[in-house]
């Protein structure tokens, strides 16, 4: 009964977005207010509806009704109740049903906003969401329904269907498969839902700069509109991007958080563009240049967007965190070639509307330095995208799938990155419109001097490797000159109000958050920047087999093996757990616990490492095999990872700094609205 409650909830989401986005479009054609609002009552609608089938769902795999396929293959008995509950996006169709779910509330808490200022866009911005959340809930309801039955039909064979096949028996399994072991784990809590709404988030600038396209506006009304929108997705997208991380350094075994693979480059992808587009609407709203940009950027971002998507559902690529084969790579193929399709045409057809206010007014301008950051950053994308797609190209040219891995990523981004945090550093400095050379190089004379006595001093400290030092040497350059920054805004603040430098500080930043926590997000990617560095370039490891009171060296490391247990849990696990001591420089500082967890639900087993965490390095331990009650010995394997726990300071810092770039500012609002007041009779 609550199945079919689930699934007749998406029936009629599906059939309330298809009315919304066809009587939208009619209202904005016969210019019928009365059409609008029953499309905007029937996008509302949706939400009730997804979030019905998503609880139906929910309380289905909570209450273990194995006789759905869905539930039977993501959840056991012995799951704890927090992944049964987070089982919802663990399998292909559930985190289809969450997708929509998130998309009709962005939709919906879009739609409840006021339109005084923007009614015009507001017919086709319905248009463009239903059509995104109509595509993505039929997905759920005709080719991966989570509410369909299990059934044996008379040869034996398990099917699955919402109604009894011909000759079928109801099946009802004691027990499930449970969840996937790689996604036991407390990320999954909030590393998928946090990418999700990063993806989800950027359909709402895509609306609107496609209402913006249709209506012939070209003014940055829809970038002001959306400008938080697009924070608040680059922030998830962000987060969900360094969990992942965290969570990959966590669960895989390899030493590493970032692998280059298939599914976290569909992720980083729209990462990149989306960055791009938020530097790149500062300099149509500062100066009323690239808007051409701003268009392709959000579209790429949207596209994208869906691609990943694609990509991490359709079974096209192999990864460790792709969903399995499916019949809904067709239907993506589609959905993601019309909508660029659609978008093209109407930017080309608007191409000469979008033109610049103004131009390029000197080589050595802020607006050259953003426009040199989008080319880097979508340089960085092509590479990311080519790589990605290779295999499938491959194959489709020789049958054979060919697939690049993390050397040539990092031969071919890295010098890309590197120019890019760079950049980072000089444009702040530089001017608008035109800069002084002599002016800015004065102002860089000290970051750069410091930079060079940081390189200095890692060069008498015995670092030899170029590639390291360059790296370090930019972050410190890049480091010094925000640092200035914000001594340059409080001494100025203090000069001219006699405020202390506590109170200047706060207040510079409080009047100042756009600019600030602009400042301060680039502070984190050069703490991040200085844990990538230091544990790609200085990674040390070593693999061997010891018995109980053998050790292995490892720098200035020594692990000795105590002991093994093994051991079965209560949530099903069969656990062989090892005992090792860490020693530095011969003297005793953590006892760890690597483990193997074999799940015996699933018949898969997992590596958890032993992990010593301190800001200069991890020691990270590996139980690799081992013999029952260690008669025979265990092998090993251990890394050393220099910094890499700043990689992770500095996404706590990014937090800070998104969250003081998006904090509503009430003066900002003030003005927004002025300006809409003023330009009120012109509209008419």
């Amino acid at each position: 009964m609550l199945a079919n409650l689930g699934y007749f909830a998406l029936v009629i989401a599906l059939a309330a977005a298809v009315y919304a986005a066809v009587m939208a479009g009619l209202a904005a054609d016969r210019h019928k207010p009365a059409w609008l609002a029953s499309a905007r009552h029937a996008a509302l609608l949706t939400w009730p509806l997804t979030t019905l089938a998503c609880l139906a769902l929910i309380a289905l795999l909570l209450t273990d009704q194995y006789q759905l396929e869905y539930v039977h293959s993501v959840t056991s008995r012995a799951m704890p109740l927090y992944l049964k509950v987070t089982a919802l996006w663990g399998g292909q169709a559930g985190s289809l049903l969450f997708w929509s779910w998130l998309m009709s509330t962005f939709t919906g808490a879009a739609l409840l906003r006021k339109w005084d200022r923007d009614r015009a866009f507001m017919p086709f911005v319905i248009v463009v969401m239903m059509i995104t959340l109509g595509f993505f809930i039929g997905l759920v309801v005709f080719f991966e329904n989570p509410f369909v039955r299990l059934w044996q039909v008379a040869n034996g064979e398990v099917v699955g269907s919402m109604l009894a096949p011909a000759g079928g028996l109801a099946l009802l399994p004691a027990d499930g498969r449970g969840l996937n072991p790689l996604l036991r784990h407390p990320g999954m809590i909030v590393h998928p839902p946090m990418l999700y709404i990063g993806f989800v988030s950027f359909v709402v600038p895509y609306a609107f700069a496609m209402a913006a396209l249709i209506t012939r506006r070209a003014d940055d009304e829809w970038i002001r509109t959306t400008r938080r929108w697009t924070l608040v997705g680059w922030l998830f997208l962000s987060l969900g991007l360094i969990m992942g991380g965290r969570w990959a350094y966590d669960v895989l075994g390899w030493g590493g958080y970032w692998g280059w693979d298939p599914v976290e480059n569909a992720a980083f992808l729209p990462w990149l563009t989306a960055t791009a587009f938020l530097h790149s609407v500062m300099i149509q709203e500062k100066r009323g240049m690239l808007k051409k940009w701003n268009m392709v950027l959000i579209i790429l971002t949207y596209a994208l967007v869906i691609f990943g998507t694609f990509l991490t559902r359709s079974g096209v690529l192999s990864s460790v965190h792709a969903f399995a084969q499916s019949a809904i790579g067709p239907s993506f193929f589609a959905f993601i070639a019309l909508t660029f399709v659609a978008s093209m045409y109407l930017l080309f057809r608007e191409w000469d509307h979008l033109r610049g206010e103004r131009q390029l007014d000197s080589l050595l301008s802020r607006e050259t330095a953003f426009l040199l950051n989008n080319l880097l950053f979508l340089g960085i994308a092509a590479v990311v995208f080519w790589g990605t797609v290779f295999p499938m190209i491959s194959e489709l040219a020789t049958g054979q799938t060919i697939t690049v891995g993390p050397p040539f990523y990092n031969q071919a981004t890295g010098p890309l990155f590197a120019a890019l945090v760079f950049l980072m550093g000089v444009a702040p400095l530089v001017a608008w419109r035109q800069a002084s050379a002599r002016q800015l190089g004065r102002l860089l004379r000290v970051p750069f001097v410091g930079a060079l006595l940081v390189v200095a001093g890692l060069m008498l400290a015995g670092i030899r490797n170029w590639g390291a030092l360059l790296g370090f040497g930019i972050s410190a350059f890049v480091a010094l000159t925000t640092l200035f920054e914000f001594w340059r805004g409080t001494r100025a603040r203090m000069r001219a109000t006699g405020e202390k430098p506590l109170a200047a500080f706060v207040t510079l930043i409080g009047r100042n958050r756009r600019r600030y926590g602009g400042y301060t997000i680039h502070l984190a990617v050069v703490i991040m920047t200085i844990g990538i560095v230091g544990s790609n370039f200085f990674q040390i490891e070593t693999q061997g087999q010891l018995k109980p009171g053998e050790q292995l060296t490892l720098g200035r490391y020594v692990v000795t093996f105590d002991g093994l247990d093994e051991f079965f849990t209560e949530d099903g696990r069969q656990v062989a757990r090892a005992t090792v001591s860490v020693y530095r420089d011969g003297r005793f500082i953590s006892q760890l616990h690597p483990r193997r967890d074999f799940y015996v639900d699933s018949g898969q087993p997992m590596t958890i490492p032993g992990v010593r965490s301190t800001i200069e390095d991890d020691v990270y331990v590996l139980l690799v095999t081992w013999e029952p009650l260690a008669a025979n010995g265990a092998t090993f394997k251990i890394y050393v990872n220099p910094l890499v726990n700043w990689v992770w300071a500095g996404g706590g810092v990014f937090i800070l700094g998104t969250l003081v770039a998006a904090w509503p500012d009430a003066a900002e609002a003030r003005r927004r609205l002025a300006a809409a007041v003023a330009a009120a009779p012109a509209r008419l």
